[in-house]
Formats: C-alpha cells, sequence, structure tokens
C-alpha cells in the first residue's frame, strides 16, 4: 500500500476534493482492471475517454480519481484530484509509485523514424557482452537482463515502463536502452524518467495519420530532447536535416555524429557486401555483420553512445565486430538454388528506399529483385503511393500485397498504393492480396542469384485481419518456400 499523496509528488494538481492523505493500493488507468483501494486515471484516448468510466471505477472499488475535470456528481468518501494533464500525472505516479527507479540505472532513449529498434537491442546486445547486467525496452522485446517479456507497443504505458524498470532494479541491472517513439513522447509515457542521455537516429514520413502533419511529429521528437537535464548527453545524426534542431533547446551536453558532414563521431564505409559492413571509426577499422548505409549509421550511433556512457573505445571496437543481426532487421537467407530471401522492417518510405538502395549497391545487376510489401491499414493513408513509387522504380518486380490490413479492406489499401506507380513501371507490378501467396510468387519467379525482398514485417509474428491476430512469419514462410523449390 502507497499513501496517495506520496505518489501525488511533483503532480501539477488543480484542485482536490478530499483526502490524499489515505492508503492505495495500484494505480489503473483502465477501469475494467480496477479493485479495491486503487487509484484510477481517467486519460483522454484517441479511441475512449476515461472520464466516461470514472463511475465504473469507483463500482469496481477505487479510493480515488485522477481527471482533467471534475465530475458533476461527486461520490462521498472517494478522493478527486484535477489536474490539467492525465497522461502526464500518471506517468509521474508511476515513477513515484515504483519508488523512482530510473534514478538507480543509466538509462537511454533512442529515438528517431528507422534505427530504433537496431541501436537499442544492439546497445543491449554489446554491453551484455561486455560483462554489465542489461535492460531493454524495445518494439520486438522487453529484457531484465536475461528474463524476456513480450513487448505490446513500441513505448509501453508509463505503468508498464516503471514495473519494468523496477524489476531491473532488482535485478541489479546497470544500463537500461529503450525505444521512445513520438507516440510515447506525445502521450507523457516517458515524463518523470531520469534519462542519462538520447540519441536521435533520423527523421522521415512516419506516423502522419496521428500528428497529422511533419512539423508536428518532429516537434514531438524534438521535447524528447528539449527535457533532457544537465546531466545527460544528446547524441544527434547531423547527417539528417533535423539533427541539429534537435539539439537547439536540450540543456544535455551536445554530441553529434556523421558519414558525410563535420561530427564529434564520424565513419567512413570501405566495403559493402551481403556479409557486412567494413567501417573506419574515427580513424580504426572494424568489420560488422550488419549491412547497409543506414547501419552504418547505427553502428555509428552505438559506438558513440557506448564511449559516452564509458566504455573504452578499443573494447567497444571489438564489441561491434561481435555483434550478430537484430530479428527482421536486413535478416537474409540463401537457398541452395542460390536465391537471396531477404526479410526486414521497413514500413516507411524512407527504411524502404535504403533497403532497396542497399541491395542494389551490392548486387551485380544480372540478377533481378523481387520486391514483396504492402501497408498497414488503419494508419497514414499518404505513405502508401510513395512506397509503392520507391518499391517500383528501385525493383526489377514487384508484388503489392497484405500487410495488417486490421479494419480497411486490403483491395482499397492496395489501390492507394498503385497511385504511385509510374506509368513506365507498370509493367513490373502484380498485386496478390493474399501475403504467403504473395511470398510464394515471389519464390516461383526468382531464379538462381535473384533477389527477394520481403519487406513490411519483419520481426512480426502475425498478421492483424479485423481485430484479430493470425500467425505469420514472413522469414518462416520464405523459408520453406525455398525449401520447397529445392525438392
Amino acid at each position: 500500500m502507497k499513501i496517495l499523496k506520496d505518489i501525488l509528488y511533483k503532480v501539477n494538481i488543480d484542485a482536490v476534493v478530499g483526502s490524499t492523505n489515505i492508503a492505495v493500493n495500484a494505480i489503473n488507468f483502465d477501469s475494467r482492471a480496477v479493485g479495491a483501494k486503487d487509484v484510477f486515471v481517467a486519460i483522454r484516448g484517441t479511441v475512449a475517454d476515461g472520464h466516461n468510466y470514472i463511475d465504473v471505477a469507483i463500482k469496481q472499488g477505487a479510493l480515488a480519481i485522477i481527471c482533467e475535470a471534475l465530475p458533476t456528481n461527486l461520490v462521498d468518501g472517494i478522493t478527486y484530484v484535477e489536474t490539467l494533464n492525465s497522461n502526464k500525472a500518471l506517468a509521474i505516479m508511476a515513477s513515484n509509485y515504483y519508488d523512482s527507479p530510473s534514478d538507480n540505472l543509466k538509462l537511454v532513449g533512442v529515438t528517431g523514424t528507422n534505427g530504433k529498434t537496431t541501436v537499442t537491442t544492439l546497445l543491449y546486445q554489446l554491453f551484455k557482452n561486455a560483462g554489465y547486467k542489461v535492460g531493454l525496452l524495445s518494439t520486438v522485446k522487453i529484457l531484465v537482463d536475461d528474463v524476456e517479456y513480450k513487448a505490446t507497443h513500441t513505448t509501453p504505458d508509463s505503468l508498464t515502463i516503471n514495473k519494468y524498470l523496477m524489476m531491473m532494479n532488482d535485478a541489479g541491472v546497470e544500463f537500461c536502452f529503450m525505444e521512445v517513439s513520438s507516440h510515447g513522447i506525445h502521450q507523457s509515457r516517458a515524463e518523470g524518467l531520469r534519462f542519462e542521455g538520447g540519441v536521435f537516429t533520423n527523421l522521415s514520413h512516419d506516423h502522419l495519420d496521428y500528428h497529422k502533419t511533419f512539423a508536428e511529429y518532429r516537434d514531438v521528437k524534438k521535447s524528447f530532447f528539449d527535457g533532457l537535464g544537465k546531466h545527460a548527453f544528446t547524441l544527434s545524426n547531423t547527417d539528417d536535416k533535423n539533427g541539429l534542431v534537435m539539439l537547439q533547446n536540450t540543456m544535455a551536453k551536445k554530441y553529434t555524429y556523421a558519414l558525410k558532414g563535420y561530427a564529434d563521431y564520424k565513419a567512413q564505409i570501405l566495403e559493402n557486401e551481403f556479409s557486412g559492413l567494413l567501417l573506419s571509426i574515427d580513424g580504426s577499422e572494424v568489420w560488422t555483420r550488419l549491412i547497409g548505409n543506414f547501419n552504418a549509421y547505427n553502428v555509428l550511433a552505438i559506438y558513440a553512445t557506448a564511449e559516452l556512457l564509458g566504455l573504452e573505445k578499443v573494447e567497444v571496437l571489438r564489441l561491434i565486430s561481435e555483434l550478430q543481426s537484430v530479428s527482421g532487421r536486413f535478416q537474409y537467407l540463401v537457398s541452395d538454388e542460390k536465391i537471396t530471401a531477404i526479410v526486414d522492417y521497413a514500413h516507411t518510405p524512407d527504411a524502404l528506399k535504403n533497403v532497396l538502395q542497399t541491395i542494389n549497391s551490392i548486387r551485380t545487376k544480372n540478377e533481378s529483385l523481387i520486391t514483396v510489401v504492402g501497408c498497414g491499414g488503419d494508419r497514414d493513408k499518404t505513405k502508401r503511393p510513395k512506397m509503392a513509387n520507391i518499391a517500383s522504380e528501385l525493383s526489377t518486380k514487384v508484388i503489392f500485397t497484405s500487410d495488417n490490413p486490421r479494419s480497411e479492406v486490403p483491395e482499397s489499401i492496395i489501390e492507394d498504393m498503385e497511385k504511385g506507380v509510374a506509368p513506365q513501371n507498370f509493367k513490373k507490378t502484380l498485386s496478390i492480396i493474399d501475403r504467403k501467396q504473395a511470398i510464394k510468387t515471389a519464390c516461383q519467379l526468382a531464379e538462381a542469384k535473384d533477389i527477394i525482398l520481403i519487406a513490411g514485417k519483419g520481426h512480426e509474428t502475425y498478421q492483424e485481419i479485423n481485430g484479430e491476430r493470425f500467425d505469420f512469419d514472413d522469414y518462416k514462410v520464405v523459408q520453406e518456400f525455398l525449401k520447397q523449390l529445392q525438392k
């Protein structure tokens, strides 16, 4: 049990009805999960407004209500706390409830359109290999040192974040690497956390269904760095035109990295092959199994972050050479027929362009590049024609198919994509609604030494259709079809 006034410490309070000197059990923002003597925080969500469920929460046993507008009818014996922003209040309360767990480890947040999962996951891997106890909060999974938990959001809700950080404290974790999404920043999920550092990877077209404009999307990302304290560091990719924007108002110590322009941390690509990259980082050569220009940036960000956290340069370079690629990020296999299949999470125009350009820079052009790609339903529609244009422009053959259609009709999503195909590229394209059939067709079209790219879902092991999740793993599906061709 916790005293309500203690978990309200640092929350911006506009009004209080009742006593805050009461013992409460747990904090909940889902009325269905509320139990006896709990605190219910009413959140205004994109789908539902928690203020409409205050009466339900009280019937479930809530003793205290945190809200942005006091109800018309107040119930005797219930404490009501009015605040300007319930999301922010929830995050601060979560940190207080779990005894400020971010204070007891070095937490680094990584944000940007692409590269968050790769950078955080490989930093976790690098620090584990260096002998430290490490935590990870990522799209793919949550790790409390060696114990793995399933991830459901890029940035979990603030209660979940603090619960896992507390578990990391209990496990003796020294470093934690966390993906910080624009949704998470906008919804104040990381409020109240003490970050040792923040890393900016890049910014391109994504999530405009949520943020409406690119400027808003950029400014939300920037607000993460604006909130870092003087004790922290910021590390920004200044080859991205928004890299310096992220540093404008931060109080943290500023560092930059780049492959092209001037920066504190510099790298150069010496060799780029399907087997990996040979890089020169600050004058020293290092080989990595990661592939492509975009991964050169990721490796450089990892190198700089590790050094800023106190690891020795020579040790960091050695550890980089041992890193294994991240599931669903340029993950590839080669069949007995010498067909190369690549599975990648590229689900934005910029990410898809990066992957295709990387493949084209490595291949000899004597082989075909067959791309299987779709776009998610109930998400930013404006990127659909852009992704189709990029795929058809940079591939030999393109198969448009379903990604996660969710509640949308798959045919309408593909029609949106087809609008972006230039007339001269129409002959390159096919449309196959069923994703499994699309992958099978790509395998049947491929000949020896050809390359198949399956883009958009990467590490995901499901397809989401009409509110249901069905088992589907791109890597396993293409692996099976390529095996069948060998028989």
